[in-house]
């Protein structure tokens, strides 16, 4: 047994949106990933997909298991409604623009500490983390 690590959303840009000079809420795409302890093999995870009981059918063919290297990021920690990520997004960019570092793409990467079901919307906690390169 082991403790369920917290959902992630991997953000990034549709792709016709990609040459856009700001980045508008609406031309995300997204794709949400729950992080699996090292002992999880692919044979494992489709054994669990296909035993799942509560997993419609239909969605059993979209559920995949990915090996992947974030290589070097920079996060902050987000406290407070989704809508006002922009801020904390604008905070974490100062930083790496100080440390000589800039943003390797558009993406971002979202992991969401606090149950939206559960949580004030100001007390919401949530990692943004961003690849960097040097500047």
């Amino acid at each position: 047994m082991y403790t369920v690590y917290p959902l992630e959303g991997q953000w990034g840009l549709q792709e016709k949106y990609l040459h856009e000079p700001v980045m508008k809420k609406e031309h995300f795409s997204y794709q949400l990933m729950i992080r699996q302890p090292d002992f999880v093999t692919e044979a494992i995870a489709q054994e669990a997909i296909q035993r799942s009981s509560k997993l419609p059918e239909d969605l059993k063919e979209q559920v995949v298991f990915k090996k992947m290297e974030e290589g070097l990021c920079a996060q902050i920690l987000h406290v407070g409604p989704y809508d006002e990520e922009p801020a904390t997004f604008e905070k974490l960019e100062a930083f790496i623009a100080k440390e000589g570092y800039e943003r390797a793409s558009k993406e971002h990467k979202e992991i969401y500490i606090s149950d939206p079901r559960k949580s004030a919307p100001e007390k919401m906690k949530t990692i943004l983390r961003v690849k960097i390169e040097k500047g």
